[in-house]
């Protein structure tokens, strides 16, 4: 999503921008990894207690000798020949960047952007290379937990979120309006918000069927994102509910605004990306831990708890109809029109390289 984000708003400026997975395309182990993550994520969340922390000691990508398959990917991003390498991802940060720095063999800029929003036990040491030349954060909570870490203060920057564009643009309520027309959803009903997370985690159908026994009149509408399953399972059980539930597949950045800001309250796992989104656009939020929560998670409830009164963690999805009309806490973090200050830092760097 950042990398996607960056591309849009970098290209926009007539800059040419390449995006690059060796994670998951360069050695067929590391696949495996990151869709196991994504797999227990979606099945099991408490299991990356146990992963996260193997992961956190195993040091994989650490040492460029025991990175193995990078013949070809290193190639491509020699032909591209970049003048900054910008990683968006906790294990890209140290044996990826030497391997680069041996075979570029010219100045070029590393920098590191983390989404994480805050500090905890699941805040990864691998985002921290005290080598690179900037480490980049979206809040004041994630660049204190990077100096924490040993990344030197003078190269740690607040740049803001890094978001799609859609999320810098102001929205009037006539704008929404048409947005939920063409979705055919009511802008007189209350709306409640499902969320799904980039890898389809969701707690869609027993949330659905708790509302089932509430008289109140209000809509909902499901993101179900690349989770297909839940998609078909929620348009079968549309003519058992008592209320109207509009399952969305992916939808644009626009339509994600427009629905984050017309919302009753957002209920989704404390992933960055959704809390990130949320919190731009003022949207309440009951977090679903169902399953546990992850390590990385944390960061996120750390974030919101130092900046709100109040937070709303529910273990099983059934109890959300308990908080319907209560008063659901939000926190309204205020951007500029596009990200300046990130745009300003890798303008600097191209400069100097």
């Amino acid at each position: 999503m950042r990398a996607n984000a960056l591309r849009d708003w970098f290209e926009k400026q007539g800059n040419e921008v390449l995006i690059s997975h060796p994670l998951e395309t360069t050695f067929k182990p590391y696949a495996f990894g990151s869709n196991f993550y994504n797999f227990i994520q979606k099945k099991l969340p408490a299991f990356h207690n146990i992963y996260f922390y193997f992961l956190e000691f195993a040091n994989l990508h650490r040492n460029p000798i025991f990175i193995f398959g990078t013949k070809k990917w290193l190639l491509e991003i020699s032909d591209f020949a970049p003048d900054i390498v910008f990683s968006v991802h906790a294990h890209l940060n140290h044996g990826y960047y030497l391997l680069l720095k041996e075979q570029l063999g010219r100045s070029f800029k590393f920098m590191t952007y983390c989404g994480e929003m805050s500090d905890s036990s699941g805040f990864s040491r691998h985002w921290v290379n005290p080598n690179i030349d900037s480490f980049l954060g979206p809040f004041k909570e994630t660049c204190e937990a990077a100096v924490k870490r040993g990344m030197p203060d003078s190269k740690v920057h607040e740049v803001g979120p890094l978001l799609r564009k859609a999320f810098y643009k102001k929205q009037n309520q006539s704008d929404r309006k048409k947005i939920l027309e063409k979705l055919s959803i009511s802008a007189n009903l209350p709306l409640y918000l499902l969320g799904t997370g980039a890898n389809g985690a969701n707690q869609h159908i027993p949330v659905l069927n708790a509302l089932n026994n509430e008289d109140s009149k209000f809509q909902v509408v499901a993101l179900c994102g690349n989770n297909n399953k839940v998609f078909n399972e929620i348009n079968n059980l549309k003519g058992l509910l008592n209320f109207k539930v509009f399952p969305l597949p992916t939808i644009d950045d626009v339509e994600m605004v427009s629905l984050l800001k017309s919302a009753e309250f957002l209920f989704a796992r404390p992933g960055a990306g959704t809390t990130t989104e949320a919190v731009v656009c003022g949207t309440p939020m009951l977090f679903d831990i169902s399953g546990g929560i992850m390590p990385q998670e944390r960061n996120n409830l750390n974030f919101w708890s130092g900046r709100s009164k109040n937070l709303i963690k529910l273990s099983s999805p059934k109890r959300l109809p308990v908080y319907l009309g209560h008063r659901i806490p939000k926190i309204n973090v205020e951007i500029d029109e596009a990200p300046v200050k990130l745009f300003n830092h890798l303008e600097a760097a191209i400069c100097k390289s």
